[in-house]
């Protein structure tokens, strides 16, 4: 993985791969990070067909991708504060629930009405996303209730606030495949792991004849697995880097 990410741990994993590459004298491939995360989908779906539109949706990216084919991506969408997983996991913290908190949220959400409390959607323009004021709505929420000696009905907060997400990802997502006219959406990162979101996605999709795949849980998040997908599909297309390649903490998937 080249980036993007932390760069100690991505200089980690160069220097490895650099080692086995000259070593073994074999190619060293350079793949980005958020490709690895699509390409989750390709080791579990053998009928996907171009183009298509991936949801990619982490604790550090939220990202609506449109993939044409085989390493060439325009980006449609991103966030322009928190991403989505890094909501999930600041609510979690302020709910006392641990970390890493998108599963300990779910789980509790599971368990509430997600009607109960009507947080905001944000209205960002185009195919955008924003989380920063629904976390702060959700925090302002719980300062409320404690000021006014009431009793906080965590199940409650944790299923609003999934829903006030979920909906966001779901239209957003939707209006980008009716825009491309894409038949196939694909899910991608920690936070595609999210039932709830895979279960609106399914159907929302299915009211419009179109299609919503993606990779179990265990290739959700970060693995080696999904690079060396993305790293075989260069391979195919002849692609090589040098062995003086470098690590790149914000490199970008594609151009906007």
């Amino acid at each position: 993985t080249q980036g993007p990410g932390l760069v100690g741990a991505l200089l980690v994993g160069l220097a490895a791969a650099k080692a086995l590459a000259f070593a073994l004298g074999v190619p060293l491939l350079a793949v980005n990070h958020l490709e690895g995360h699509i390409y989750a989908n390709f080791l579990v779906h053998r009928d996907l067909s171009f183009p298509l539109v991936c949801l990619v949706v982490s604790g550090g990216h939220t990202d609506l991708v449109l993939v044409r084919r085989h390493g060439d991506y325009r980006l449609l969408g991103r966030t322009r504060d928190d991403a989505a997983g890094e909501a999930f996991d600041k609510v979690a913290r302020v709910l006392e629930l641990g970390y890493p908190g998108g599963p300990a949220l779910e789980r509790l959400a599971r368990e509430g009405n997600e009607e109960a409390v009507n947080f905001p959607r944000a209205s960002v323009e185009g195919l955008d996303f924003s989380f920063s004021g629904l976390k702060t709505a959700v925090i302002q929420h719980l300062h409320r209730c404690q000021r006014a000696g009431e009793e906080v009905a965590r199940a409650d907060v944790a299923a609003s606030f999934q829903k006030a997400v979920v909906d966001v990802l779901v239209e957003k997502t939707l209006e980008a495949a009716r825009r491309t006219g894409c038949r196939d959406i694909i899910l991608a990162g920690g936070v595609a792991a999210n039932g709830r979101l895979r279960a609106a996605m399914q159907e929302g999709a299915r009211r419009e004849g179109r299609r919503v795949l993606y990779p179990p849980a265990e290739l959700c998040t970060d693995n080696a697995a999904m690079i060396a997908c993305a790293a075989y599909y260069r391979y195919l297309r002849g692609e090589e880097a040098p062995l003086t390649l470098n690590a790149l903490p914000g490199l970008p998937l594609a151009p906007a």
